[in-house]
């Protein structure tokens, strides 16, 4: 399959249509194209960890990562997201990008079934950060992408949390590797932004289950 350029892909992610009404509660921030596209542009050419592989995406929002990795060739990607409104977008997104080989499961992603356990080549997510309502969230997400993974999960962790993050990892005996710290551009969505965007110190981070 051919190569795409980083290029290429952002302006690829750039097509993908967002939240008209997000939800405050769900944290709600669609991946800017940028930024998905650095992560995805990273797991297939620096990792082979897309490409003909089993992909989960979770918390998938409208699907701009998971449209990503099934536009760099994965055998198969599936988002996971619990609101219905957001699968929607999802799911329109997919029919105009004319992909087959994606799909979408409604559910909580904190209450997967142990039959999905291992299922997965790759996980991939912007998790909730765990912020307001939902702390410890993010932590969440990760043990469950971590049970449903074989190779490694992929995900986005404020900065400031990387020390609590890095301590999670060794409890659970997985490898973590900050592959990059990125500038995440979170544009005001809800009435209550006074600014019109605001730069959140992220990490990108995979997590392995390599010896080390």
């Amino acid at each position: 399959m051919k190569k795409l350029k980083l290029k290429e892909l952002e302006s690829r992610l750039q097509q993908v249509d967002v939240f008209e009404n997000p939800k405050l509660l769900l944290e709600q921030y669609p991946t800017r194209p940028h930024i998905a596209a650095c992560m995805l542009y990273t797991i297939h050419n620096t990792f082979d960890d897309i490409e003909n592989k089993v992909v989960a995406d979770l918390g998938c929002g409208c699907g701009v990562l998971s449209i990503g990795s099934a536009t760099l060739g994965a055998g198969l990607c599936v988002g996971f997201d619990v609101d219905t409104n957001a699968l929607e977008i999802f799911s329109r997104n997919a029919e105009e990008f004319e992909l087959t080989n994606i799909d979408v499961i409604q559910c909580n992603v904190c209450s997967l079934p142990d039959r999905m356990s291992k299922t997965f080549d790759t996980v991939i997510m912007n998790p909730p950060f765990g912020t307001k309502h939902n702390k410890g969230m993010d932590m969440v997400f990760l043990k469950v992408a971590l049970q449903m993974a074989r190779t490694a999960v992929y995900s986005l962790h404020k900065t400031s949390t990387r020390q609590h993050v890095q301590k999670k990892a060794d409890e659970w005996k997985v490898k973590m590797e900050v592959l990059a710290e990125l500038r995440y551009d979170l544009p005001a969505s809800y009435k209550f932004h006074k600014k019109k965007s605001v730069d959140i110190e992220v990490d990108f981070v995979r997590f392995s289950f390599e010896k080390f």
